[in-house]
Parts: structure tokens; C-alpha cells; sequence
């Protein structure tokens, strides 16, 4: 009985906090989290809290799945030499950041950033290597525990996996999922479901009338890895929903100048 108080304590708890969210609308996206300006590790929770800390509207990171099927936040394919899809999560334990923090799971992830309600988590669902089956799994896993933590609200999803994004949602079709290839127009996305693009910021300098299309089309218009001023003045004059950046800190003094 005990267990059972606490539990629906807990849950309620977690009810109230999500139904007071106030996330900030200030279109930054801390890319990998806000590593740079402190040289924090990338991807890393000291990563995550320093984007908290300086207020960005979302904070971006990347999972993978490991050899035994457990889902963990790193950029790169391979944490510290070793190829994650490839490796027990128990291996990669043998190894850690620079900040002495070990690879965290996408549920320490997650939990961690729902301990505010300010900055969103945007998921990154990295690509298998290995097949593009393992790429739907992992979007449909990524989902499942999302929802299995009842982070919903928090996260948004981004992935350069066009199955994979079809995947999460069809297994969420609330779900905001972006995709960030930069092989489909506005018009695709928006027939096959998509919350929006997040597409390379040379692609999109390239190609801006996929901007205005978007937006007509009520697609929201996110674009990487922008850390030139120049570049996030132009994007900021065409209104674009999100900036993602490793030069968070710039681009808050831009926008406030």
C-alpha cells in the first residue's frame, strides 16, 4: 500500500509540473546540448544543464542503440573509440566523458531534463548502420520510452531517417517529428505527416523558397548547425520557428540587440 501511495504521489506530482509548463519561445536550439562556451562535453547532462541554465528554447541530442538493444545519447557512432551498435552497453561503461560523467541512457536523459519545465528536449533518432529495419526500431523503442516516462511534452523528435520518422508517427501521430536529410520538399513532408524540416543551413540558402513554402503550408522551419552571425541574422529575417546552434550564447546577444 505503501509503494501504491507513493507511486500515485510521484504521478501526480509529475501531473501538476507538466500541466504548469512554460517553455521558452526564443527559436534557440542548443545543438548537442550547450558544450562549446565551457568546452563541456558534448551530449553530455553537464551539456543539457548549461542550455537549462542559459534559457534556450530547446536542447538537442542524439541516441543510439546499443549491441543489446539499450538506447544512449552520443553524436558520433563510436563513444571513446568504441562503435556503439556494436558494444554492450555494459562495455561502454568502460569508458566516459572528459567530465567524468559515463554515456547516459536516453531514460537518465530524459529524466534529467524533466526536472524543469523550460527548455524542450529535442530527440534525435540517429540512423542504424546497419540496416533500415534497425532504423524503425529504434524510432519505435524511442518512442515507446518516451511515452513510458510520460516525457511527451518535453520532447520533440528529429531524425536524418526518413523510415524511421514515418515510424515514430505512426506510433504517435501527436508527436512533432522533423526531418533533417534535406531530400524532401515542404509539400512531401507535409502529405506524409511530418511536424516540420530542420535542414541544413547551406541548403536552405540554397533553396529558400522551402522556407516561405513551409511556413504556407504550416511546417515549422528549424536549420543546422548554424554558428555564423550572418547566417542567424538571415534566418531570423525570414522568421524561421528554430536556429540550432553551438553558439547559443551569440545568437541570445542577437536576438536581444
Amino acid at each position: 500500500m505503501k509503494t501504491l501511495i507513493t507511486t500515485v504521489f510521484l504521478f501526480s506530482l509529475l501531473m501538476s509540473c507538466s500541466s504548469k509548463m512554460d517553455f521558452h519561445q526564443n527559436k534557440i536550439i542548443a545543438h548537442r546540448g550547450a558544450w562549446k562556451n565551457l568546452d563541456l562535453p558534448q551530449n553530455s547532462l553537464a551539456s543539457l544543464e548549461r542550455a537549462v541554465e542559459l534559457g534556450c528554447e530547446g536542447s538537442e541530442f542524439d541516441v543510439w542503440m546499443t549491441a543489446d538493444s539499450v538506447l544512449v545519447v552520443n553524436h558520433d557512432a563510436d563513444f571513446e573509440g568504441m562503435i556503439i551498435e556494436e558494444s554492450t552497453y555494459e562495455q561502454l561503461l568502460t569508458k566516459k566523458h572528459k567530465n567524468g560523467e559515463k554515456i547516459a541512457t536516453v531514460e537518465e536523459y530524459l529524466n534529467k531534463g524533466m526536472q524543469q519545465t523550460s527548455t524542450k528536449l529535442i530527440f534525435e533518432i540517429k540512423p542504424s548502420k546497419i540496416s533500415t529495419e534497425r532504423s524503425e526500431y529504434i524510432a519505435e523503442k524511442s518512442v515507446k520510452t518516451v511515452q513510458q516516462l510520460n516525457a511527451e511534452k518535453w520532447v520533440d523528435y528529429i531524425t536524418f531517417s526518413y523510415e524511421g520518422g514515418l515510424r515514430a508517427i505512426a506510433l504517435d501521430p501527436t508527436a512533432n517529428v522533423a526531418y533533417l536529410n534535406g531530400d524532401k520538399s515542404p509539400s512531401e513532408l507535409k502529405e506524409a505527416g511530418f511536424f516540420g524540416f530542420d535542414y541544413n543551413i547551406k541548403l536552405l540558402r540554397q533553396k529558400p523558397e522551402w522556407i516561405k513554402e513551409a511556413q504556407n503550408l504550416g511546417l515549422t522551419v528549424n536549420a543546422w548547425t548554424v554558428n555564423k552571425r550572418e547566417d542567424m541574422q538571415w534566418l531570423l529575417e525570414q522568421n524561421v520557428d528554430f536556429i540550432t546552434t553551438d553558439e547559443p550564447e551569440i545568437l541570445f546577444k542577437l536576438i536581444n540587440e
